[in-house]
């Protein structure tokens, strides 16, 4: 529940931030539009104190005003050309002083396609042409919204990893916390029921009832043992991978419908040894066949492959249930999910890890089809 409220939180500041940005770009473009048409203003000025200055006659007139007026342009860079397309000057550009011709028609044929030139007329009829660009200031305010983007965006990975590792410490130590928990609520149970053994073998006529009773216990003591493992590294030893499956589904297949056929497409003589953790791999096999078995609804079948390559071995666990969409392929191995009505939705979760984090494998849906089946597969390198 916390995990979906922090979701619904996450959704809402993220379109929140969406609109703000929106909203800032908008704003961003309108003021900028606002500030080019200054600049458009400001330079029509200066090429009419340009214009006045090339028409006066009369030296004595008073023309203060007009060179204030040129001066005063500091920020726009311009070029001013004649009809002829010649250069006449420039202002506003840091031109070293060796920049040769070229460099400069460079940049005029540029400033062509950015704003439209503006004409000045001169008293012989004449044209010049006035050619200019944006300010430095306004080119900095049309890239500030883009960069104020990217460092929010990059803010928001920041936060959303730091997010998601505190949530997956959060979820590895209720794991670890409901394991232990278990495996300690077990304990006591197997104590007494071994007691009881011990008082059913007493009686000869009780033999095969406490031969079955001894497996049970045995594998309350396994799970015990399995769930007290998780939390702490394992210790992995050379086991024959073949050996560990086939003792898995012997015990597996008589404790299932009748209905269910386990078939094995390997050479169950066969070793195959590789660095395992023998009693944590029976229990990610056990998980995938309590879900085939749930999978299939009445007669149905699980089948057993195991491919030894150079590097890995391949082990693929398949059934003819109901199958898998394609779009809840990564979603089953996350916690809490489950289509049963009862359980905690760990079972794959746990399995992901034992092969991903404690033996450097993998585990994934090799292939599912709606109502034709599902097949697992298993990853596990030879070598540590």
């Amino acid at each position: 529940m916390d995990i979906q409220h922090n979701k619904l939180q996450w959704n809402f500041i993220i379109i929140l931030i969406a609109v703000l940005i929106f909203s800032s770009l908008i704003f961003t473009n309108s003021l900028v539009k606002e500030l080019s048409n200054e600049e458009r203003k400001k330079i029509e000025l200066w090429a009419e104190g340009m214009k006045q200055l090339s028409n006066i006659e009369n030296t004595n007139k008073d023309i203060t005003f007009i060179f204030e007026v040129i001066q005063n342009n500091t920020t726009v860079p311009v070029i001013l050309t004649d009809e002829k397309d010649s250069i006449l000057s420039c202002r506003n550009f840091s031109f070293p002083k060796n920049d040769s011709p070229e460099n400069v028609r460079a940049i005029l044929n540029k400033m062509r396609n950015s704003h439209e030139p503006i004409l000045v007329t001169l008293l012989d009829g004449k044209k010049n042409y006035i050619y200019y660009k944006d300010s430095t200031t306004l080119v900095r305010l049309t890239y500030y919204p883009y960069v104020l983007i990217s460092i929010i965006i990059v803010f928001l990975i920041i936060t959303y990893f730091a997010f998601s590792q505190a949530r997956r410490a959060e979820q590895n130590r209720i794991w670890i916390g409901l394991a232990k928990e278990t495996a300690h609520q077990l304990g006591t149970p197997t104590s007494s029921l071994l007691a009881c053994l011990d008082m059913l073998k007493e009686g000869s006529q009780n033999q095969a009832i406490a031969i079955e009773l001894e497996k049970d216990i045995f594998r309350l003591e396994k799970i015990a043992d399995r769930f007290s493992k998780i939390g702490s590294i394992p210790s992995l030893e050379q086991k024959n991978i073949i050996e560990i499956i086939n003792i898995s589904t012997d015990y597996l297949k008589n404790r299932v419908s009748n209905r269910i056929k386990f078939t094995r497409l390997y050479d169950e003589k066969e070793s195959v040894f590789i660095p395992i953790n023998a009693i944590l791999v029976e229990w990610v096999i056990e998980n995938i066949v309590r879900n085939a078995v749930d999978a299939i609804q009445g007669n149905g079948e699980i089948v057993f492959s195991i491919h030894d390559h150079i590097q890995v071995v391949y082990i693929d666990i398949s059934d003819n249930g109901k199958g898998i969409p394609k779009s809840k392929y990564k979603k089953i191995f996350e916690p809490g999910y489950t289509t049963k009505s009862r359980g905690w939705g760990l079972g794959l979760t746990l399995s992901k890890r034992i092969i991903e984090e404690y033996h450097n494998g993998k585990i994934f849906i090799n292939y599912s089809e709606i109502n034709k089946g599902t097949s697992f597969r298993i990853v596990l390198p030879k070598n540590r």
